[in-house]
């Protein structure tokens, strides 16, 4: 399953499931699960674990020293869950000491040609990257987030999970859970509707989604107000709990 020309550190861990292709190098301290696809060209550096059936396209970077100036060499990781499709010139740093020393990519996603995760970014499940998505260091994406093609982050943003940034938008803030954006810098466009109903969400769940955005970004009220009100509607309304979430764990502001 391995590929004659394919360069395989004999310290790396890689399950006899694992196919690696012509003049991929793998690193020590490099660990893959089962059924992963490793295409040619690929490197793979270290401390970095890659889980189970994915698959990573031709040219892509993975596990390489942060591009952080602060860096001095310490041992710090990368973790990539199961089932993730990583396609062609992907760059996907290690953590660094200043953080939490490792860059994490959850289960099911979608990572198109030529995006890049910097350090300490933490990625969760079923997102989708499209080409030349970039995000810098620290930044959080929540699980089913979206990020349309060029889209760029500024270091520590979170995106909420659901959603979802158009086509060359730049986020400079964080942007809560089902929220729409684009532009440069993103401003709030509306509810990722379309998205949530192929995810199963019902339209009585849709509309007081809608109701809640209308509630932050339309009726003039002060965050912390507007905060209050949705802690009400929440106790009903459990699909607003992620949004509400999004709202309180805001490091750097809110897309307004």
């Amino acid at each position: 399953m391995i590929h004659e020309r394919a360069v395989v550190s004999p310290d790396a861990r890689v399950h006899g499931e694992v196919t690696i292709g012509p003049y991929a190098i793998i690193s020590a301290d490099v660990e893959i699960g089962a059924g992963t696809r490793i295409e040619a060209h690929v490197v793979v550096k270290g401390p970095t674990v890659i889980g189970a059936d994915n698959h990573i396209f031709q040219f892509a970077s993975i596990g390489d020293d942060p591009q952080d100036k602060k860096y001095a060499g310490e041992s710090t990781t990368l973790t990539i869950g199961d089932r993730n499709t990583i396609r062609e010139c992907c760059t996907i740093n290690r953590g660094t000491s200043q953080d939490r020393g490792d860059t994490s990519i959850g289960n099911d996603n979608w990572i198109m040609a030529y995006a890049h995760i910097a350090h300490d970014c933490v990625v969760g499940d079923n997102t989708i990257f499209a080409n030349n998505a970039s995000i810098a260091g620290h930044v959080r994406v929540g699980d089913w987030a979206i990020l349309g093609g060029f889209t760029t982050s500024h270091q520590f943003c979170h995106i909420g999970p659901h959603a979802l940034t158009s086509m060359f938008t730049y986020i400079t803030r964080d942007i809560p859970a089902y929220v729409v954006v684009s532009g440069r810098p993103a401003v709030p466009r509306g509810v990722n509707a379309e998205g949530l109903k192929r995810r199963g969400f019902s339209a009585e769940q849709i509309r007081n989604i809608r109701e809640a955005y209308r509630v932050l970004y339309r009726r003039g009220l002060k965050l912390e107000d507007a905060k209050q009100a949705l802690a009400e509607r929440a106790e009903t309304q459990e699909e607003l709990t992620l949004f509400l979430a999004s709202l309180n764990g805001s490091s750097r502001g809110l897309v307004r």
